[in-house]
């Protein structure tokens, strides 16, 4: 018996895009909602990283688009949502995860063009993603997700992610705004807060060395996850949101759910 068919496939018949899906948590959700039977469209801005998830996926017997996306761009969004109504009769699910964390610097000392960066990856390119989903759900539902994060909704202690955190609770209030309004369409919106997850993100933050004229240095008792010996995993994160993309959560709309061992509840 192959995995696919030992797998409950409960995304069976659905259609799943993911952004930043190249890795990370991205391509954690890629290869478990792979796995329970939808087909996917992935976004990212690396090629080659999107074309090793569609290679991995291929024993579920789903059928796999990659196609190179910034999400800043609605040029880019717009031509990646064509091509996706070109290839699938629906789409279902919607998990808008692709983010950085940008600069790290002092508030008065942060360039400008830092700050925007960061806004237009994580606030305005969730706002693309969702709102050219939108079209293709109305007439059917569905679910769409945000990655958020514990900074700027819990903690708020990491000094230097000014911008970051401000995109994070940007997004909570976004996703809880867009779930009322497209209740109307049966269209469910949660968002997911991670705290410390194993990823590669830390590849797209820049450290100023001005940070350290700032730092405000904070002591935590031994280890900063209680409830495991470290961060959390990707895979821990794509579990949730296969969970959130199922109809095993057809009643929760306008909810954020902190995944952080509690660690937030140690540090906010």
């Amino acid at each position: 018996m192959t995995e696919s068919k030992q797998s409950s496939g409960r995304l069976r018949g659905k259609t799943a895009l993911i952004t930043g899906a190249g890795s990370g948590i991205g391509r954690a959700a890629a290869l478990q909602f792979a796995k329970e039977g939808a087909d996917l469209v992935l976004l990212d801005v690396k090629e080659k990283a999107m074309e090793e998830v569609c290679r991995s996926i291929q024993r579920y017997d789903v059928e796999c688009l990659a196609i190179e996306t910034d999400i800043s761009s609605e040029i880019q969004l717009a031509n990646a949502y064509r091509q996706v109504r070109e290839r699938f009769d629906s789409l279902d699910i919607v998990y808008a995860n692709a983010g950085i964390n940008g600069t790290l610097a002092p508030i008065e000392l942060m360039d400008f063009d830092d700050w925007n960066t960061t806004l237009q990856v994580n606030l305005s390119g969730t706002f693309l993603t969702v709102k050219h989903a939108i079209p293709f759900m109305k007439n059917n539902g569905g679910s769409i997700i945000i990655t958020s994060s514990i900074n700027g909704n819990r903690v708020f202690s990491n000094i230097g992610f000014s911008a970051y955190s401000s995109t994070k609770a940007g997004q909570v209030a976004f996703a809880k705004m867009a779930a009322l309004e497209l209740a109307q369409y049966k269209i469910r919106v949660n968002v997911i807060c991670p705290g410390a997850i194993d990823t590669n993100i830390e590849e797209n933050t820049e450290r100023t060395p001005e940070l350290d004229q700032v730092i405000i240095p904070v002591e935590y008792p031994e280890g900063s996850q209680p409830l495991e010996d470290g961060p959390g995993s990707a895979a821990q994160v794509a579990k949730l949101a296969l969970f959130l993309a199922s109809d095993d959560s057809n009643h929760i709309s306008g909810t954020d759910i902190y995944i952080d061992g509690a660690e937030s509840l140690l540090r906010g």
